[in-house]
């Protein structure tokens, strides 16, 4: 057993994210895990570009209202405590509401190949950031 040092925090990058983003690499995926888990932090409004996952993701929502949505034009709202599962392949984005921080832990595997796990698509319009919600409750 022991403790990893962890990187610092960092700001996501702008040609993956709409808006102020900040994350901490929770979990890397070192061999021969191939596990990646990052805590997010999403101004009020901000989000992720459209984007895929090889393996899929699961998103758990830390603090704030969290929106995830979907190509068929479903946004989900997210509360803390909740668990939003992505899968394998599904084109999504995932963000903040317009009046508050979000804060989620985003969880998916590297398909240990060497392959790209992420594909990173076009920004969410705003016509789509707004679309309506549906919630859990």
């Amino acid at each position: 057993m022991e403790f990893v040092e962890s990187a610092a925090t960092s700001k996501a990058p702008a040609e993956w994210f709409t808006g102020d983003v900040w994350w901490d690499v929770v979990h890397p995926g070192t061999a021969p895990s191939r596990m990646r888990v990052n805590l997010v932090r999403f101004a009020p409004g901000a989000r992720t570009h459209w984007h895929s996952h090889v393996l899929g993701q699961s998103l758990h929502v830390v603090s704030g209202t969290a929106l995830v949505g979907t190509r068929d034009g479903v946004v989900l709202e997210a509360r803390p405590g909740e668990l939003v599962v992505c899968p394998p392949g599904e084109e999504h984005w995932h963000g903040a509401a317009p009046d508050r921080f979000m804060e989620h832990l985003a969880m998916w595997e590297g398909p240990g190949d060497g392959s790209p796990e992420t594909t990173w698509l076009e920004p969410v319009t705003d016509e789509q950031y707004s679309a309506a919600r549906t919630t859990s409750h």
